[in-house]
């Protein structure tokens, strides 16, 4: 009797501690973190744009986790820096789909950073969320396919349709071009191109410069020459505030717009004085307070700045501009397709495919198979500099 009675106290004690065994193996699963790539420009010369997109990401992944994460499994950053290098941006994408075994990627800063990972994360199949500007990463044809693709600050042809429209509406038809020959500004030139006979625009000058160039009087000297009513830039960067320098020294007058990556408190502090009257299209994020309470963006930017400023305050660091929210958005789509289909690749790039209705922080999202942004004209704002400030021009 004692015996048995042992060896079944015995047994009953192994099977308690294999159950428990099990149900702690079972919780560590359950608990096991979901990898999300996320590199960007932390140095180089578009640090000021990739380090806050990466501070935004690990705040949208602290929101998301402190709500219980994606069907209980926590969210988890793994960090690279691009140094705004194509090369070393494809050296880290591997180094996160090979070595840390990302789920997904987000990132990175520039277009041409993000088309020299695109053919890699294809041939991966792996889902990418890119806070690149230019339309190529998206573009298919000569650019290569997308099918793992997907962006979420506004495509450059969307942007110059809005400034297009302000143009039209103004009268200032006839424009003068002066874009970067970076990535970014040659696809600036080619949509600015391709859509100003759609709006009636008559292009009468087409200047261009390097990125690092340090004055372009001389381009714009040749355009103070023309009948242009109005100078479009396309650059990101400090280089948008040299031209409007260079643009003030030389006494022109006509209307200066920047692009859809210039609304920037750095643009007005670069530029000084210069910046003063600029006109550009901006995401609804730089003139929060000047939305009615009926945009259905008004409380979503609200959280975001509240997070942004007030608890986190990297606004002391890292003034809100308007790329703030690119990673914002980026993680989210990628968090609501998850919650849906969980990790599995396929079924989530096919779930962030079919993402309907998502209001986000640079618009309202309506992806598609032959859109992989999901974003128009009206997701976008035109702004003025006014006493350095933001101003809403037009909706």
């Amino acid at each position: 009797m004692n015996a048995g009675h042992s060896l079944f106290k015995a047994m009953a004690a192994v099977t308690v501690v294999m159950t428990v065994a099990l149900l702690g193996f079972g919780t560590v699963r359950a608990a096991e973190p979901i990898k999300i790539g996320a590199f960007f420009d932390l140095s180089g010369p578009a640090a000021s744009i990739g380090t806050p997109t990466k501070l935004v990401a690990e705040m949208v992944v602290n929101k998301i986790n402190k709500e219980g994460g994606i069907n209980g499994r926590p969210l988890e950053l793994v960090i690279g820096d691009t140094e705004g290098d194509p090369t070393k941006a494809l050296l880290v994408a591997k180094r996160l789909v090979e070595k840390d075994q990302v789920t997904a990627l987000i990132g990175p800063t520039r277009t041409g950073t993000g088309m020299a990972v695109k053919a890699y994360t294809e041939k991966e199949r792996i889902p990418v969320i890119m806070t690149v500007g230019g339309d190529p990463v998206i573009a298919g044809g000569k650019f290569g396919p997308y099918t793992w693709t997907f962006k979420t600050p506004q495509r450059t042809s969307t942007a110059v349709a809005k400034v297009y429209e302000f143009l039209k509406a103004k009268g200032w038809t006839k424009v003068a071009l002066l874009t970067a020959t970076d990535g970014f500004g040659k696809d600036g030139l080619e949509w600015l191109t391709r859509l100003a006979p759609e709006y009636g625009i008559d292009i009468v000058a087409d200047e261009a410069f390097d990125v690092n160039d340090t004055d372009m009087t001389t381009q714009l000297v040749k355009i103070k020459a023309t009948p242009a009513k109005a100078l479009i830039c396309w650059t990101i960067g400090p280089a948008g505030a040299r031209v409007a320098k260079n643009v003030k020294q030389l006494g022109m007058t006509l209307p200066l717009f920047q692009c859809h990556g210039q609304p920037d408190p750095k643009y007005v502090e670069l530029a000084g004085a210069a910046a003063e009257g600029s006109y550009m299209p901006s995401t609804k994020l730089m003139v929060a307070d000047q939305l009615p309470d009926s945009d259905p963006q008004k409380a979503v930017i609200q959280e975001f700045i509240h997070l942004y400023k007030d608890v986190y305050q990297f606004d002391r660091q890292y003034p809100i501009n308007t790329h703030s929210g690119y990673a914002w958005d980026a993680i989210m789509i990628l968090a609501n397709a998850m919650r849906q289909v969980g990790t599995d690749r396929e079924a989530l790039r096919s779930a962030i495919e079919q993402t309907r209705g998502y209001v986000g922080i640079s618009g309202i999202y309506n992806l598609s198979a032959e859109d992989h942004n999901g974003l128009g004209a009206d997701s976008l704002v035109i702004v003025q500099v006014v006493q350095g400030g933001w101003k809403l021009v037009t909706p």
